[in-house]
């Protein structure tokens, strides 16, 4: 978040008998005006003079706003990491309120000598801005089974679910387009020893679906990055986090699975040390922008796109290859009963 301290004091200006913010208590204005503010208006009002940005950047506004946006993060071990934070809960909001956009792929081995060894997960899911769900993972992340398996952070066990107070309406192609609509999850990762931070999530889905056995609702958020260069080309991957609900028709639904995976472009779960670079390069040069609505799922389906192109351009290397094993075999076999039979 650009500092704005070299702005011009506020200057007091009759303009019809009106009171100028100059002339206004700075208790009050405090108190009774920026707490009333949203993260994103509290950044810009910073940016109009320098008193309002003495009064604007001060912790408490901005551990307000970030407990509000993210009640997963009052957690003790959170609140620590944060502090340790260049600007704390400021800093903090800077990280993790835009939407990342990382496309810009990071050297391969950069990051490599020098991986996480830890990463924190703070995960909140609302319906209709009401909190349904909320949790902090911290995942060791210096293990070889940690490094050398298949990436994944589960935040349920196998068994274990949690009650919404969603009734479940059916199956519906209206219902799953509801819960579309009105389904937000955010997954900030943070990196402790570096103090930084992204959201990973679209925000909404880009994806629901029911399961063609169980017959739970899956709901998949993603965002698509880059992964390592290579001297070929620049790969993309998913971050693919997966929501999955379940319940009686008219009963309660209940979150069964809340997990976070990385996807390669051959549809191949990547493992925890490749994920932990994308991971660091998407934290510390990731960009952070505002986002349209809908922009994250035209994202994911090019994406999906991309894959079906990549995946038939394979298909037909693979026939034309076993046109010529063919070929190759039958002009051998000629060549050699040729050979026998007229020589």
């Amino acid at each position: 978040m650009a500092s704005c301290s070299t702005a011009a004091p506020l200057t007091t200006v009759d303009q019809g008998g009106g009171t100028a913010i100059s002339t206004v208590h700075p208790d009050i204005i405090q108190t009774h005006i920026l707490t009333r503010l949203d993260g994103p208006t509290l950044a810009s009002v910073a940016c109009a003079s320098s008193q309002l940005h003495a009064l604007s950047t001060e912790e408490k506004l901005w551990r307000d706003i970030c407990f509000a946006t993210w009640p997963s993060i009052d957690h003790p071990r959170v609140c620590n990491v944060i502090s340790s934070f260049p600007s704390g809960h400021r800093s903090f909001f800077s990280d993790s309120f835009p939407a990342l956009d990382h496309r810009s792929p990071a050297p391969k081995n950069s990051h490599r000598q020098s991986l996480p060894s830890e990463l924190i997960s703070a995960v909140d899911i609302h319906y209709k801005h009401e909190l349904i769900f909320s949790k902090v993972q911290e995942s060791d992340a210096e293990t070889e089974w940690f490094l050398c398996s298949p990436f994944r952070v589960d935040l349920l066990d196998e068994k274990e679910s949690v009650r919404t107070p969603i009734r479940h309406a059916g199956e519906s192609e209206a219902w799953l387009k509801h819960l579309e609509e009105n389904l937000t999850l955010s997954w900030i990762v943070i990196d402790p020893a570096r103090n930084c931070a992204a959201n990973v999530s679209s925000r909404r889905p880009v994806s629901v679906k029911r399961h063609w056995l169980t017959g739970e609702i899956q709901l998949r958020f993603a965002t698509i990055m880059a992964g390592e260069m290579t001297p070929t080309s620049s790969e993309l991957v998913q971050c693919g986090m997966v929501v999955t609900c379940g319940g009686k028709v008219g009963g309660e639904l209940q979150v069964r699975e809340v997990s976070l995976q990385m996807e390669d472009m051959e549809g191949k779960y990547m493992n925890g040390r490749d994920s932990l670079v994308i991971l660091q390069a998407a934290m510390e040069t990731g960009k952070r922008k505002k986002e349209r609505r809908g922009e994250g799922k035209e994202r994911f389906e090019e994406y999906l796109e991309m894959k079906r192109e990549r995946r038939e351009r394979r298909q037909k290397s693979e026939r034309a290859l076993d046109l010529l094993c063919i070929f190759t075999g039958v002009t051998i076999f000629v060549a050699f009963w040729s050979f026998v039979l007229f020589r």
